[in-house]
């Protein structure tokens, strides 16, 4: 019964995201969280935020952690938007970028949010098939659109698109934005935020849920130049000026200056993951090649879903989707080694 609900939501199906087990202790390797702590700096900028000060509105314009970031990227403040989680600030550019009357496009298999947000706001959109390797057929993306959506590396493949198709993409649709979403691109991609001063037509959206460790502060980030992000300001001004709060502000800003911090937890995901990835191929599963910090892998001769559920019995959370072309997959976020390790033992007795 949807009674009183708008004619608009009536018949959408939202974003599911992955559990968030509150009765028992488990290893989750289902929701690409950093199994590691965020910066000392980051938790002590926190603590010193959560003061008597919270008795005042934040700073609408969020200029120091703007600023900071901007240093880091090699950008102008003026350049940079941030929002409550990356999700948030994908949701402004849906509206700040893309008219109803003007199709947009995306992979068929990618963040389940995309699809969600164009039906949310009346867009119209058209997915487009990745190959039979779960790589991009740029050329497919290439004029007649309203915009392009990309996630790069890919959700949930893991797959990277490389800095010379991105530039083939914002050159072949001079007239749409070509939003990259790069979640994950801390892990092994190339940012495309170099890309900004060339083209006008490009935003990056970025996260410090995945390699600042800060999942629990929601902060996300737009970079792109300073037209598209009067846009957002635009649309973030017209419904809600405060978007981050005091204490989301202090840790993603004590984050970003800790630089050493962030650089040495990436590097032992990132020989986490590859470590993991070549136990997992001699256990049998088929690997897609990951610039994340997730895997994406099939078992040739083991049911995913079955998978899935004995993992999940002994204590252990990985993503799995009943959708076409992917159903055989289990998405691995990776974790410490310790937890990575017993995850592989365990693999090992599903699978005798």
């Amino acid at each position: 019964m949807k009674e009183f609900w708008s004619k608009r939501i009536k018949h959408m199906a939202p974003y599911v995201p992955g559990e968030q087990p509150r009765d028992r202790t488990v290893i989750k390797l289902n929701t690409n969280e950093n199994p590691y702590p965020p910066s000392p700096k980051a938790l002590e900028a926190i603590r010193e935020a959560a003061g008597g000060l919270l008795r005042l509105y934040p700073d609408p314009e969020c200029a120091s952690l703007r600023e900071a970031l901007a240093a880091v990227h090699g950008l102008r403040p003026e350049q940079i938007f941030v929002g409550n989680g990356s999700d948030e600030v994908l949701a402004l550019c849906f509206q700040a970028f893309f008219d109803p009357d003007r199709t947009i496009l995306f992979p068929d298999i990618t963040y389940g949010f995309y699809p969600v947000f164009a039906d949310m706001f009346g867009l119209t959109y058209r997915e487009i098939p990745l190959d039979e390797h779960f790589g991009v057929p740029v050329e497919q993306f290439l004029g007649h659109n309203g915009g392009i959506v990309l996630a790069n590396p890919n959700a949930p493949t893991g797959r990277e698109l490389s800095l010379c198709a991105i530039r083939e993409l914002l050159e072949g649709n001079p007239e749409a934005v070509v939003l990259v979403d790069e979640a994950y691109a801390d892990f092994g991609t190339c940012s495309a935020v170099e890309l900004i001063d060339r083209y006008p037509n490009l935003v990056v959206v970025q996260t410090m849920s995945k390699s600042h460790s800060l999942a629990g502060l929601r902060i996300g980030a737009a970079l792109a130049n300073e037209n598209l992000i009067a846009a957002l300001n635009c649309v973030k001004n017209s419904f809600n000026s405060y978007t981050l709060d005091r204490i989301a502000l202090a840790g993603a800003e004590g984050a970003v200056r800790d630089q050493d911090y962030f650089r040495a937890t990436t590097t032992k995901i990132i020989h986490t993951r590859d470590r993991v990835a070549v136990e997992l191929k001699l256990l049998g599963f088929e690997v897609c090649d990951s610039s994340a910090n997730f895997l994406f892998v099939r078992h040739p001769q083991a049911d995913a879903k079955a998978l899935l559920d004995g993992l999940r019995e002994r204590g252990i959370l990985v993503r799995w989707w009943d959708k076409p072309r992917i159903r055989d997959y289990l998405r691995i976020s990776i974790g410490t080694d310790e937890e990575m390790d017993t995850l592989c033992q365990i693999l090992k007795g599903l699978l005798a």
